[in-house]
């Protein structure tokens, strides 16, 4: 057993003094610091520095790990030309990226707090580092292929990643599936994969409307897509349609990643049927994609994480550089209530998003836990969750399992 201490600790979304908290692979008791030390009283006790605070381990819910080894390699500022210049590059960048790259972005995660995370995998190679890394891992089995002739050797390779990233709960990794896209999977394909989820009860995610040209080609046909689809699949016109690929997923909550293009009438039927977003700031500023509006989340009561992306449309996997670039792309409304929605999105939210005891300091849940350490006492408690995004690089100490990583 062990008691954890620190001078603020955030439980049920608030920053309470003078608790702490007890646990072992899980966390046993959380309450007023006199009542667990009188309780447990043999434990070892964890020091922390003045002014930390205690948080539950934050969650990524959606990183790609296979371009890990983009650094200046693909184009930026508009979706076509970076989609462009994956395929062109894809076999370099993925052959790039051995078990140990992999692993190394897993520590840049570890560093910024990231105890669990959502890896989207397409080809399966990253699943040897998701084994090997100390967190906890949905590894989404990604699923792709529009050309009616190939999906069926498209799925059963699938199926195979699937069956393989299966076999690994010991090592804290679960399976789960990931649709690429509505204008990438054939829709018998996609009714196959969530008759498949609902068989293994897997958490399902999809890439949804994450630029103008998607949601062009969607409703028309037209537009940038149109020659890319021409030169590469001799496809001329979209498989599906906006309306069709959503309700696809109707009864079985869905966690969508961008949705900047969403309408209003798409957001309120996503929140209707449990769905919830996964919100990318820079990669959406890096491909062109423009500003997911989460005030429409909000007034929809549409569940959101904020989540890094991989490094083919990023900078860093460091959730905090995340959060910070949200703080300052949403200018609308309370910087206050703002800063504490975000860290609600990548503690509360995203392990109600995964569907797994993570993301809060409770009894009987993961003791998955992350301190780190303000600059200086906070005047007033409002301000900690701000201060927690502006300030902290890395966390100061880390915890999943109830062991030690940082």
């Amino acid at each position: 057993m062990k008691i954890i201490q620190a001078d603020y600790t955030y439980i049920d979304g608030q920053f309470k003094k003078g608790y702490a908290v007890a646990f072992e692979k899980k966390i046993v008791l959380v309450a007023p610091i006199d009542e667990i030390v009188q309780k447990y009283s043999k434990a070892e006790h964890i020091e922390t520095k003045p002014n930390s605070v205690l948080y539950p381990g934050f969650i990524n819910t959606h990183v790609h790990l296979e371009f890990s080894a983009n650094k200046t390699t693909l184009n930026y500022g508009s979706f076509l030309p970076w989609l462009y210049s994956v395929i062109e590059n894809r076999e370099t960048l993925v052959n790039s990226c051995d078990t140990q790259m992999a692993l190394g972005a897993c520590n840049e995660m570890l560093e910024s707090g990231v105890t669990t995370f959502g890896a989207i995998s397409s080809l399966g190679l990253d699943l040897q580092a998701c084994i090997q890394a100390p967190q906890r891992v949905v590894f989404f089995n990604e699923l792709i292929g529009s050309n009616p002739q190939s999906v069926d050797a498209l799925y059963q390779d699938f199926l195979q990643r699937f069956k393989a990233s299966s076999q690994h709960q010991d090592n804290l990794v679960s399976a789960g599936i990931a649709i690429h896209s509505p204008y990438s999977l054939h829709p018998i394909v996609l009714k196959k994969a969530l008759l498949l989820a609902k068989e293994y009860k897997s958490v399902v995610s999809a890439h949804l409307l994450e630029s103008p040209a998607e949601r062009e080609w969607l409703e028309s046909s037209t537009g940038e897509f149109k020659e890319f689809f021409e030169k590469f699949f001799n496809q001329r016109s979209a498989i599906t349609t906006i309306d069709a690929f959503i309700s696809a997923f109707d009864g079985y909550p869905t966690h969508f990643t961008h949705c900047v293009q969403a309408n209003d009438k798409e957001l309120k039927k996503l929140s209707v049927q449990g769905h919830s977003v996964a919100h990318c700031p820079r990669s959406n500023r890096l491909l062109g994609c423009g500003r997911l509006a989460i005030e429409k989340l909000i007034e929809n009561k549409l569940s959101f994480s904020v989540a890094t992306d991989g490094l083919s449309s990023n900078t860093s996997l460091s959730l905090f550089d995340e959060l910070r670039s949200a703080l300052m792309l949403h200018h609308l409304g309370d910087i206050h209530v703002l800063a504490n929605l975000l860290i609600d999105s990548v503690t509360i939210t995203a392990g109600e998003i995964l569907g797994l005891d993570i993301g809060q300091i409770k009894e009987g849940y993961e003791a998955d836990l992350a301190v780190i350490t303000l600059p200086e006492k906070p005047t007033q408690e409002e301000d900690i969750a701000l201060w927690t995004i502006l300030h902290t690089q890395k966390v100061n100490q880390l915890y999943i399992q109830g062991e030690q990583h940082v």
